[in-house]
């Protein structure tokens, strides 16, 4: 079985995210970028179901600027057997990723797709879900574990009220939760066989895709400063203030 696996390049997240000056869009300038951590998540499950013969080759796929081949680099050195780019300097929202991985699902025909559940720039968590309606496949969110057997996976999903099991047929689309696995440190001899790893390089047009946002973006703004706590001298002046100020109760 081959796994497509997307990924994607975003703000590292131990970076202090700026807004630049006219409230437009978040300041990258100088900034580092990383693999975003769902779809490190993702990679690591995809190199696991290798490992346990499953699996014969893993390709990872992502869209973005020339630096985007970087984090597909990074994959590769985590296990990823192959890697594509999309080039694009387009704005990608999550219907125009989602309509890239269709187009690539459909050339290289893989029995399944793992993504991220959702990247930590714009935390839309909608890629998997459309990327499953466009192509009619079963679809597992949220999923903390991954069990297979013959043409068919159980996946235990992460929900509101506690854990879901579900089964579904192969081919499918599963996103990753925080809990699935914790991924690997690519070690050295990896990283420099990472290096001659293919990286197969495309455009949008490549693919016959129509990528142009259909959202706009009108503003913004970092989260209002936390105002200093206040110490209360008993209850009822807690419950006051939780009343009159807060307005809580």
């Amino acid at each position: 079985m081959k796994i497509l696996v997307a990924v994607k390049r975003t703000i590292d997240y131990n970076v202090k995210v700026r807004v630049n000056a006219d409230n437009s869009e978040v300041d990258l300038t100088n900034v580092k970028m990383a693999m975003n951590p769902f779809c490190e998540i993702a990679v690591e499950e995809s190199v696991r179901i290798k490992e346990s013969g499953v699996a014969d080759e893993i390709v990872v796929v992502s869209a973005g600027p020339k630096q985007t081949q970087e984090t597909l680099r990074t994959a590769l050195a985590m296990g990823a057997d192959r890697g594509i780019h999309i080039e694009t300097d387009v704005d990608l929202q999550p219907l125009g990723v989602a309509k890239i991985l269709k187009a690539i699902t459909e050339l290289e025909k893989p029995g399944l797709i793992i993504l991220g559940k959702q990247a930590i720039d714009d935390d839309s968590n909608q890629t998997g879900q459309m990327l499953a309606a466009l192509l009619d496949w079963p679809q597992a969110t949220f999923a903390s574990k991954v069990v297979f057997s013959e043409q068919e996976v159980e996946v235990t999903r992460e929900v509101d009220g506690g854990l879901e099991t579900i089964t579904i047929q192969l081919p499918a689309v599963i996103t990753t939760d925080l809990r699935l696995n914790e991924p690997r440190y690519a070690s050295l001899p990896n990283i420099m066989k990472a290096k001659k790893k293919p990286i197969d390089i495309k455009s949008p047009e490549d693919l016959g895709v129509d990528i142009e946002p259909r959202l706009l973006v009108l503003k913004v703004e970092e989260p209002a400063k936390r105002e200093a706590g206040v110490m209360v001298e008993s209850v009822t002046e807690l419950v006051n203030k939780l009343h009159n100020e807060a307005k809580v109760i």
